[in-house]
């Protein structure tokens, strides 16, 4: 049977209205770490899946409390374990969804190449002026960072150095532009592929702090939306798992 060329047209337009009315829109908030690798694993998964997600980014403190507040958030990438947790204690979180999505890196950063070495014995030195970290209050890599200076017994001669972000992203941007010679960042922020992209860094060995846990949870005003559920399991698939280690994460 010979199918006409405006029949088939009529059929594809059916077809793709069809995906359209299954796909869905997932509201998520996103630690200020995971920029790169969400917005990488993003572009799959409306791939892959025909869902589209729209983020936003921040500082987990700050996330917790507009969550509380009725953001309308559906989903929850933290940058710890600790905020999500509580917010399954407090029933805010479709029952089951808490899991690990990443384990995060600190690196100790500067912009300018050679000025940080691979032991971070530039922070001993104390030649510096200005030392970045994101806010510790409501930031996990800023809670890290002065676990690190506590265990250097630094935390006393650098307190007069601090420039404090109100997340990573800002302390990040803080040593970027040259207003702090160095700070400490994400691992995330400055790696890709196996290495360093630009400046020096120390990597911060994992036993100097406290475990940076990131856990992802379905917030309750995602429990009826099939793009929410979809993101979940996209980001316990291989396809996500190797753009995350891609960024310095452990899984």
């Amino acid at each position: 049977m010979r199918i006409r060329p405006s029949h088939l047209v009529t059929a594809l337009a059916g077809l793709f209205a069809l995906n359209a009315a299954w796909a869905d829109e997932v509201q998520v908030a996103v630690a200020a770490n995971f920029t790169a690798p969400i917005q990488a694993i993003a572009q799959d998964f409306e791939k892959d899946t025909g869902h589209k997600l729209v983020a936003a980014y921040g500082a987990t403190g700050q996330f917790y409390a507009q969550i509380k507040n009725g953001a309308p958030f559906e989903v929850f990438l933290s940058a710890d374990d600790s905020t999500p947790a509580k917010l399954e204690e407090e029933k805010a979180i479709v029952p089951g969804s808490r899991f690990t999505y990443a384990i995060g890196t600190l690196a100790l950063w500067s912009a300018q190449p050679g000025y940080v070495d691979a032991k971070g014995d530039v922070l001993q030195k104390n030649q510096f002026k200005h030392l970045s970290i994101a806010n510790p209050k409501t930031a996990p890599y800023g809670l890290a960072a002065t676990q690190v200076l506590a265990k250097l017994n630094l935390t006393e001669a650098t307190k007069p150095k601090l420039v404090e972000g109100q997340n990573i992203t800002q302390a990040f941007q803080f040593v970027s532009t040259g207003n702090a010679e160095l700070g400490f960042v994400a691992l995330s922020q400055i790696y890709k592929d196996g290495k360093v992209q630009n400046g020096s860094a120390w990597i911060v060995p994992a036993s100097m702090h406290d475990p940076i846990r990131q856990d992802a949870v379905i917030l309750e005003k995602g429990k009826d939306n099939p793009a929410a559920k979809a993101l979940v399991d996209y980001l316990k698939g291989p396809k996500a798992a190797a753009v995350i280690k891609s960024y310095g994460y452990e899984i």
